[in-house]
């Protein structure tokens, strides 16, 4: 009934194609069905149509788990079930060895070359009805095992029980669980080819995840979801492009608000879904920003160690859940953006590192497969599968969760091999150069893909060199994002803020500076975590002075910011100046918006948003030199800034203008584009928000008196460290 050898690799879990030997097979013209069930006392067949039984198996004697029999009068292969018994205990089921595969020569040939657009729907498990039984099919690249196998409670994590099939030359194993459904937990175990045993993993494409600290993939079935954010979908194109207003708030979902009467816990998706996004449309933002949110194994990693690339953290709840805090966003009208992480990830025994016993997804040489900085693995983007793994799960997020744009982490480390590293430690390009050729085509690949398989995204580079073309077209050179984070405007004016008024003086290139390139890429200017931790201070600290004159500064640079060519982004706390730097096991200090100093920083930040949106000259030209004109960029002795913004043909100019000093100027000529009332929309040192309302109550008309080498001129009362916007009243 079965070879000795087949026989005892099976019992001893070390064959590698068990549905060779396994389920249903012609013997002599006979029907032999085998079966290997460690533990139990017998197996019978039964007609699966019927349900009549047909036959008790017998148990082999060389191998006692394993039983086998012909089935009598059966010459042709049928569908059957099995009935086991042990004890007292009597159970029917499927037999998985029974069924055939899933994939189809299409899937198997896009795997091998790398170009499966969707491969999460064929790789990774999936809840479904296969030759009419329910089940869920698991499929796994992992090219080098020897044997690959799923175990869960359903199999008493037993990994000589439901050992793969091997497709060919993919490298994909694959079988489908009868009776297997949502929830069930599951790993993969492997034998790498020297049959050693390797630790469980997690699936690389599984859709969920247990809570940690424990490390099981979860199945999850993403069909069936019912949509209804069909109206902001169709706007969005049209909502996220350059000469839009884009505004993002910047999201930490383990530590915006916690529930204290709770245990302390986060918010759950279903909860943010709520507060969260009815706080963000309240404050005027556009977008939230969340930081990563595929799985990971350490809270204190932030997100940016994941394992799970394509399972939604379940800390706040299941995919579905997910996906209605998505939704949400949608129905307020705000875009939700993704922090994505595909430049490396951790060492962790469940994750993809050695996944098949080899350097399956990080390179072999650790001079191009380990990042010091974060002591983790660096994809090989230079391999077909990995470089289509990461990929395809961009276009994952895009598609299945409806998510409106990626900011890319940590793209300078993908770009250069040489990153973080000394001499000798890095491996140059083919060329000799320090770029990584591969890594630099994976990124114009998915940017190319992301836009061409679904309108209307966006993606972002968190980019801190001075590389070119970040924002520039793939096809001509450049990396093909749609914007790229200011990180150099970013530091230089955090760092002229920082000083002391008296000496700012000696420094205030580092305000202008960044005009010289400002229209170079699509900027975003960000305010990001990274700046409120590891010692930084949080923003309020950053400011020089005491008490009122750290938010009056603070007040002073957001305005320069919002005034500021390019888009917006701000981290959670820094908009009511959260006191302490950020925690992430803790949440924002909500508590100081019975401060009126903090609460008045709120009210700006609400009414800068305001502003922002619904002024074309401040966002319609943010990425082109025409909607900047320097008015007074030289005014170093008093530390004063000035500038038009200009929208497209017939947007009202908009007048900036910024006293970083305790000193005020009353009486100050400024010159102006064009005669007439420039109205002031917006002061920093207003009442509400803190200030004592010294300003330019009516506005101010214009004079036919030359100043900032203009004909015409206004004459205003610049309060101390402020920031004032006018606008150019127009007929009509």
């Amino acid at each position: 009934m079965i070879d000795l050898n087949d026989a005892h690799a099976i019992a001893h879990g070390s064959h590698s194609n068990p549905f060779a030997v396994l389920g249903q097979h012609e013997v002599a013209g006979k029907q032999v069905i085998r079966v290997f069930a460690p533990g139990v006392d017998a197996v019978e067949v039964l007609d699966a149509k019927t349900g009549k039984t047909l036959c008790p198996l017998d148990r082999v004697e060389a191998a006692p788990d394993l039983f086998a029999a012909p089935v009598p009068r059966r010459k042709a292969p049928f569908a059957y079930r099995l009935r086991y018994t042990k004890d007292s205990d009597v159970w029917e089921a499927e037999d998985p060895y029974r069924f055939g595969p899933v994939l189809g020569e299409l899937d198997e040939h896009l795997i091998a070359e790398g170009a499966h657009l969707n491969l999460w729907e064929v790789l990774g498990a999936h809840v479904m009805s296969h030759e009419g039984v329910d089940g869920t099919h698991f499929a796994v690249w992992a090219p080098n095992a020897r044997r690959v196998s799923v175990v869960g409670d359903f199999n008493g994590w037993d990994g000589r029980r439901n050992i793969m099939r091997q497709r060919g030359s993919t490298g994909v194993w694959e079988i489908f669980l009868p009776g297997i459904g949502e929830g069930e937990a599951y790993k993969y175990e492997l034998q790498d080819q020297h049959g050693t045993l390797l630790p469980q993993k997690a699936d690389p494409f599984g859709f969920g995840a247990e809570h940690p600290p424990k490390t099981a993939s979860v199945v999850r079935d993403l069909r069936g979801y019912k949509w209804g954010d069909k109206g902001w979908m169709s706007k969005r194109e049209a909502a996220q492009r350059i000469d839009q207003p884009i505004s993002v708030y910047e999201v930490h979902l383990g530590s915006w608000r916690r529930v204290p009467d709770d245990g302390d816990r986060p918010l759950s998706y279903l909860e943010l879904a709520s507060e969260l996004v009815t706080y963000a449309k309240d404050m005027g933002f556009t977008h939230i920003e969340l930081m990563p949110i595929s799985e990971f194994p350490f809270d204190g990693s932030w997100g940016y160690q994941p394992v799970g690339l394509y399972a939604p953290t379940i800390r706040h709840g299941t995919p579905a859940e997910f996906r209605a805090f998505v939704e949400a966003c949608h129905k307020s009208d705000i875009g939700l953006i993704l922090d994505w992480v595909p430049g490396h990830f951790p060492e962790d025994a469940h994750g993809l590192g050695q996944f098949d016993g080899t350097p399956l997804y990080e390179h072999a040489d650790r001079r191009e497969g380990f990042h010091p900085d974060w002591n983790t693995l660096v994809y090989n983007y230079g391999r077909a599968e990995v470089s289509n793994y990461l990929v395809a799960n961009a276009i994952y997020w895009l598609k299945e969760h409806h998510i409106d744009g990626l900011r890319v982490d940590a793209v300078a480390s993908m770009l250069y091999r040489d990153y973080s590293r000394k001499d000798g430690e890095w491996i140059p390009n083919q060329y000799g150069g320090r770029e990584n050729l591969e890594a630099i085509a994976f990124m114009q690949r998915t940017n190319t893909v992301a836009y061409g398989e679904v309108p209307g995204i966006m993606t972002v580079a968190e980019e801190s060199t001075a590389f070119p073309g970040v924002s520039g077209p793939a096809d001509t050179g450049g990396l093909g994002f749609g914007y790229k984070w200011n990180m150099g405007w970013m530091n230089d004016t955090l760092s002229y803020m920082a000083e002391d008024p008296i000496n700012r003086k000696y420094h205030h290139h580092k305000m202008t500076f960044g005009l010289h390139y400002a229209f170079s890429e699509n900027f975003i200017l960000p305010i990001s975590h990274d700046e409120v931790v590891h010692g930084k201070g949080s923003m309020i600290d950053k400011m020089p002075g005491e008490g009122a004159d750290k938010f009056a500064n603070l007040r002073a640079y957001y305005g320069f910011m919002w005034g500021h060519p390019g888009k917006k982004l701000l981290f959670m706390g820094c908009e009511f100046a959260q006191g302490m730097e950020w925690n992430h096991n803790a949440s924002l200090d909500w508590h100081l918006l019975g401060n009126d100093l903090h609460a008045g920083m709120q009210t700006l930040l609400r009414d800068l948003n305001a502003l922002y949106t619904s002024t074309p000259a401040l966002h319609e030209l943010d990425c082109k030199a025409e909607g900047f004109e320097w008015v007074e960029g030289g005014a170093t002795e008093e530390s004063l800034f000035a500038w038009i913004r200009h929208g497209a043909k017939g947007s009202a100019p908009v007048l900036v203008v910024c006293n970083m000093t305790p000193v005020e100027r009353s009486a100050r000529r400024i010159g102006v584009p064009a005669p007439g009332h420039w109205v002031e929309k917006l002061n920093t040192d207003a009442k509400a928000y803190g200030g004592m309302d010294r300003g330019n109550m009516g506005g101010a008309d214009s004079e036919q008196v030359a100043a900032s080498g203009r004909e015409h001129s206004v004459s205003l009362t610049l309060p101390p460290l402020s920031t004032l916007f006018f606008e150019l009243q127009q007929d009509g």
